[in-house]
């Protein structure tokens, strides 16, 4: 069994959670609102795609200087 423990910001601290808020909103906005999904496990299968090909190897993003979080990762295996 999982159990699940709230995340939450500091006081006064609002972009504690930022980094994750961001990627449920293109998570949302890219996938998940543009899909009627069947079951459970096809939305699932849907969103782990999304999240393994598109999301992780092809979106570029700001934070980590406009690669891909694949690219950041191999960077930092390579130099590790």
């Amino acid at each position: 069994m999982r159990i699940i423990t709230h995340s939450f910001s500091s006081k006064g601290c609002p972009y504690g959670n930022a980094c994750i808020e961001s990627f449920h909103a293109s998570l949302k906005k890219e996938e998940v609102n543009l899909v009627k999904y069947i079951d459970y496990n096809a939305a699932r299968l849907a969103i782990f795609e999304y999240i393994e090909s598109w999301y992780n190897r092809k979106r570029v993003h700001s934070s980590i200087g406009y690669i891909t979080p694949q690219k950041c990762e191999d960077l930092a295996k390579k130099t590790a």
